[in-house]
């Protein structure tokens, strides 16, 4: 009876959009694993990750039923590298599986790794790299950006790094470049580069901040925070960002 009962409901939801704009880009800070894993009475925390990583499958196709083009995942900080090795291993490790059950065949998403890859033990970069890979001609999903190692600041940094390194390659001096320079010119060299800017950034657990995500992108993106642990995430929780989305008057900062 609850199943059907959920069914009607996301019915209801999806019925109430048609017709409203959707987002084309969806970021999501997959936030809240450890204590789902808590609350749910698990002794390992990384238990909660595990069940946070198989709901990753479900709001892709989710996303690729609505439509959503590009996914954005941020699925660990470059703050995080910091925990203790107990932690961290078996965080890497469920990631690298995550990434790789993603590029298996028969699977419509095209990965995209994003973030600080020499800063991970050199195993995990390299089966990171070798999933991107895998998918690098599919066309039938949505675009899936994971964040790993990833920090906002440090992306715009190396942006900027990048950036002056190619006008230095290409002869030009700095102030030749200070009197042209503007946004666009920042943004070719972001990770996203090429991708249009999140319409929509969601954010589970209840918390309610940036924590370093798509600093440079989410600049005019419409924010939706759950109060739902990342586990735990269900459909319903998913179409109601959307209808949240779908009902605001976007002024992109005017």
């Amino acid at each position: 009876m609850r199943k059907l009962l959920y069914r009607l409901y996301e019915h209801r939801l999806r019925n109430a959009m048609v017709g409203k704009p959707m987002p084309r880009h969806v970021g999501v800070m997959c936030d809240g694993n450890r204590r789902w894993a808590r609350d749910m009475g698990y002794v390992d925390p990384n238990d909660g990750h595990r069940v946070g990583a198989r709901n990753v499958k479900n709001l892709l196709t989710w996303c690729d039923e609505v439509g959503v083009e590009h996914v954005t995942l941020y699925l660990l900080a470059t703050r995080n590298l910091g925990r203790p090795p107990s932690e961290l291993d078996p965080l890497l490790q469920i990631i690298e599986d995550l990434a790789a059950e993603l590029a298996e065949e028969g699977n419509p998403w095209r990965l995209n790794i994003v973030g600080t890859l020499d800063v991970l033990p050199a195993h995990h970069a390299i089966a990171l790299k070798t999933a991107q890979e895998r998918t690098r001609d599919r066309t039938g999903g949505a675009l899936v950006n994971l964040a790993i190692g990833y920090g906002g600041r440090q992306e715009i940094t190396e942006a900027v790094r990048a950036l002056l390194y190619e006008h230095a390659r290409n002869g030009g001096t700095l102030e030749e470049l200070a009197e042209v320079l503007d946004v666009d010119h920042i943004a070719e060299h972001l990770y996203t580069a090429g991708q249009p800017d999140p319409d929509l950034v969601i954010r589970t657990s209840g918390e309610q901040r940036l924590s370093d995500f798509l600093l440079w992108q989410s600049a005019h993106s419409e924010f939706y925070f759950c109060d739902v642990n990342w586990p735990g995430f269900r459909k319903v929780d998913f179409l109601r960002a959307l209808r949240s989305y779908a009902d605001r008057q976007r002024r992109f900062g005017q």
